[in-house]
């Protein structure tokens, strides 16, 4: 059972962010990101405003990624929806936010809205009650023992050849997480140790 969506609760009110090379994180009444950058407006919030490290590692990744077509794309554990907005922005597709708490699910609903992203399904739930599959992107910034505990239902629920990228994962599970992927099929691509935290980017083969 997930204990909260995401290790990244942050602050709730903040000025316009720089995330990477690609990346302006803004509150909603600030005007357009600079030139050559993808705004992403967050309301402020409980969930926080993508400034956590966890958050920042994915955006800068994501960045990076390419896909040969717009791709099927899992947010679990969702909180504000940041990950599955910037994956929209950067590559199209279509979305599936998944988180257990209600307010999150709410959190990226409006925050959807306010990028005009529309291509989401907002589903509230455990991950064993999405009955969607395929998904050729999943994203989980979410603590490590949850990561643990859905590997299996997880890896499952990516098409062959998806890219996973999961962070949220204190450095005492770092070892356990990609030795438990890898067992069910994923090759790991890379392997970051933050402060706090670490990220894992990996492939379904």
């Amino acid at each position: 059972m997930m204990k909260t969506n995401s290790p990244c609760h942050g602050r709730t009110n903040f000025t316009p962010l720089q995330i990477g090379n690609r990346f302006m994180i803004t509150p909603p009444e600030s005007s357009a990101a600079e030139e050559g950058r993808i705004q992403i407006k967050m309301a402020r919030g409980a969930f926080g405003s993508g400034d956590h490290e966890t958050t920042r590692s994915c955006l800068e990744i994501m960045e990076n990624l390419n896909f040969p077509q717009p791709p099927k794309i899992l947010d679990f554990g969702s909180g504000t929806g940041i990950l599955a907005i910037a994956a929209l922005k950067l590559f199209g597709g279509n979305a599936w936010c998944l988180d257990i708490e209600e307010a999150a699910i709410a959190s990226a609903r409006h925050n959807c809205e306010l990028n005009r992203t529309n291509s989401v399904v907002h589903h509230c739930g455990p991950l064993d009650t999405l009955t969607e599959t395929g998904f050729d992107l999943i994203l989980a910034n979410i603590y490590g023992d949850i990561l643990l505990d859905v590997a299996a239902n997880l890896v499952q629920s990516a098409a062959s050849g998806a890219i996973i990228l999961l962070s949220g994962i204190l450095w005492e599970y770092n070892y356990d997480i990609r030795e438990g992927y890898q067992r069910l099929g994923c090759t790991l691509l890379k392997n970051l140790f933050l402060e706090d935290f670490s990220t894992v980017l990996l492939q379904k083969t």
